[in-house]
C-alpha cells in the first residue's frame, strides 16, 4: 500500500546537509505574515504575532544534530470563557537527523524493525526543513485546553439540592407538639 504525501507545512526552510559546515551554522527562521496566518489556522489560534526558531546545526558523518529554541507570540482562546488572550511559547530543540537506514530502523531481538522512541528523524532528498521543526515544536508546544490566568473552571452550584433522602428524614422525625 502506498502512503500519501506528507502535507507539507505552511512554514519551509529546507537546509540543504551538504552545505552544513564542518564547524556548523547557526540560523535563523523568522515566519512571515502570510506563513503565521496559516500555521494560526492550522493549529486554531486566534493569531501568531510573532514565531522564530534559533539553531546551531552540525554534522556528523550521516547525522545532523539541531539544537536551539523555538520562541513565539501567540493568541489563544481560553476554553472557559471563549475570551482571546496572549501566550508566550519558548520551547527548547534538540533533535537529530539521519540518512543511515541502521540508525533510523534498528532491529529488535526478534529482527523485527521498529524503530524507538528516541530514533533520529530522516533526512529527506538530502534535507532538513527547519520551518516544519519550527512549527512542530510550536504545535508541541502549545496548551491543547488554554484557559485565560486567573479563570478556573469550576461549576456555580448555587444552592444544594435536596438530599434525596430528606423527605424520609422528614418521615422519621416524631411529631412535635
Amino acid at each position: 500500500m502506498t502512503q500519501a504525501p506528507a502535507k507539507p507545512s505552511p512554514l519551509a526552510r529546507p537546509l540543504r546537509v551538504d552545505t552544513i559546515p564542518g564547524l556548523g551554522l547557526e540560523t535563523v527562521v523568522e515566519a512571515s505574515e502570510q506563513e503565521r496566518a496559516a500555521l494560526a489556522k492550522e493549529f486554531g489560534l486566534a493569531s501568531i504575532e510573532e514565531l522564530k526558531g534559533t539553531y546551531k546545526v552540525n554534522r556528523r558523518g550521516r547525522t545532523v544534530l539541531v539544537d536551539g529554541k523555538v520562541t513565539a507570540s501567540v493568541t489563544q482562546t481560553c476554553v472557559v470563557t471563549l475570551e482571546p488572550f496572549p501566550a508566550k511559547v519558548d520551547e527548547p530543540v534538540a533533535l537529530k537527523f539521519t540518512d543511515d537506514p541502521v540508525k533510523l530502523n534498528p532491529a529488535d531481538e526478534a529482527g523485527e524493525h521498529e524503530a524507538p522512541v528516541d530514533a533520529p528523524d530522516p533526512i529527506v532528498d538530502g534535507r532538513v526543513d527547519l520551518g516544519a521543526v519550527t512549527a512542530e515544536f510550536l504545535a508541541l508546544a502549545l496548551d491543547p485546553y488554554p484557559r485565560k490566568p486567573g479563570v478556573d473552571f469550576t461549576w456555580d452550584e448555587g444552592a444544594p439540592e435536596p438530599s434525596p433522602f430528606a423527605a424520609l428524614e422528614a418521615l422519621k422525625k416524631p411529631p412535635q407538639t
